[in-house]
């Protein structure tokens, strides 16, 4: 049974006045839980000026203190007033779209929603500046949201936002992962996950076979740690087990999903490999993530993973990560973030053009691939 905020009042009253609350709970029916509930809400309280303010009294007072503030700022904001003509205060109002919200944006030059919505909807597909801003956001949300494991949805990921100094409603924020798909943790995580696992075993093709008839059609990877300056680095590559070539490698301050499948995408796009391609890891969270392995199978990659504490089923990628450190980081002290980086690139020129690899005859892995080229050919 419902009550209406008079009853609730009156209820009150018979307990402020000294009746006990079983006693009213038992004629009344209604649970003491609820009851207590209610005299929180009305309970009033006495202001130095003798008036008397409930808790809900004073959220309202608060939410209009808080909207006068924010159209406050948005007035601000804006180079026209409340009776320049409607165009100039719709094209006043546009750039304030996503960082307050509509209701502020049109009490404050006294607008109406539904002509702002149709300004909006009709202009922001050619608004270069729009266009702009949503790509700039886009890019924030999706690293804040790799960051932090997948986990956080769109009212923390505008939380953050908010605090790096960018001015977004949550409504924004919203929009933007829907458009990318990024879906935080939900309460079917451990059913999703339980499918995925199932759907997705962990095999290890590879069982210590490093071997390759042909360039892409085994690629390995992995992450390694370098510290600099009391900062962590991560580098992380995808080479051929063919040719032992590193095709793809990036350095980060974050060893995220984001890093991992940004590596991958550059590699396929640049290699172009046929269907069946196999991709071999360890069993890190970047690579045995949702969002990873949904890449893969999307595009026709049979994924591979070594076994848990077996660091020698990914020996090729080991044994890379061995060279770079031995022959190159350890032998350095970098003056700065750039000269590290530029240090990764130069090394991993050099060891793909001018290296030898013993299990290639001492060719390097670009003269292998020549070679593998020019042979293909022969044979058509």
């Amino acid at each position: 049974m419902r009550h209406t905020a008079e009853e609730k009042r009156r209820l009150i009253m018979r307990y402020q006045n000294g009746e006990s609350v079983a006693h009213i709970c038992a004629e009344t029916g209604i649970a003491r839980s609820t009851f207590y509930s209610w005299v929180k809400l009305y309970q009033a309280t006495v202001m130095d000026t003798g008036v008397l303010v409930t808790p809900q009294a004073f959220d309202a007072l608060r939410r209009k203190v808080e909207k006068q503030a924010a159209i406050i700022q948005v007035l601000k904001s804006v180079n026209c007033t409340v009776s320049a003509p409607l165009k100039e205060k719709l094209a006043a109002l546009e750039p304030l779209y996503g960082q307050f919200s509509v209701h502020t944006l049109c009490d404050a030059l006294e607008v109406s929603r539904g002509t702002f919505y149709n300004y909006i909807l009709r202009n922001k597909r050619n608004n270069t500046w729009y266009a702009k801003r949503r790509a700039e956001i886009s890019e924030k949300v999706q690293e804040i949201f790799e960051e932090n494991h997948q986990i956080f949805g769109a009212d923390k990921i505008c939380a953050i936002l908010i605090q790096q100094g960018e001015r977004v409603s949550k409504r924004f924020v919203t929009s933007i992962m829907q458009e990318m798909g990024l879906v935080s943790m939900s309460p079917t995580a451990k059913k999703d996950l339980n499918r995925l696992t199932a759907s997705i075993p962990k095999k290890n093709i590879l069982n210590q076979n490093f071997t390759a008839e042909q360039p892409n059609q085994i690629w390995v990877s992995d992450i390694t740690c370098y510290k600099m300056k009391g900062k962590h680095y991560y580098i992380v590559v995808i080479l051929d087990l063919f040719s032992r070539k590193v095709i793809v490698h990036r350095v980060s301050t974050v060893a995220s999903t984001k890093l991992i499948a940004a590596a991958f995408r550059q590699a396929y796009a640049e290699r172009t490999p046929d269907d069946g391609l196999i991709f071999h890891s360890d069993r890190g969270t970047q690579y045995t993530s949702q969002s990873f392995q949904q890449l893969l199978l999307s595009n026709q990659v049979e994924q591979s993973f070594s076994r848990t504490g077996r660091p020698h089923d990914n020996a090729v990628a080991e044994s890379f990560f061995a060279s770079l450190k031995r022959e190159e980081l350890y032998r350095r002290n970098y003056r700065s973030v750039a000269e590290f980086k530029q240090a990764v690139d130069d090394y991993i020129t050099f060891y793909n053009t001018k290296r030898p690899h013993r299990t290639l005859n001492y060719k390097c892995p670009d003269e292998a691939e020549r070679i593998a080229a020019a042979q293909h050919i022969q044979k058509k």
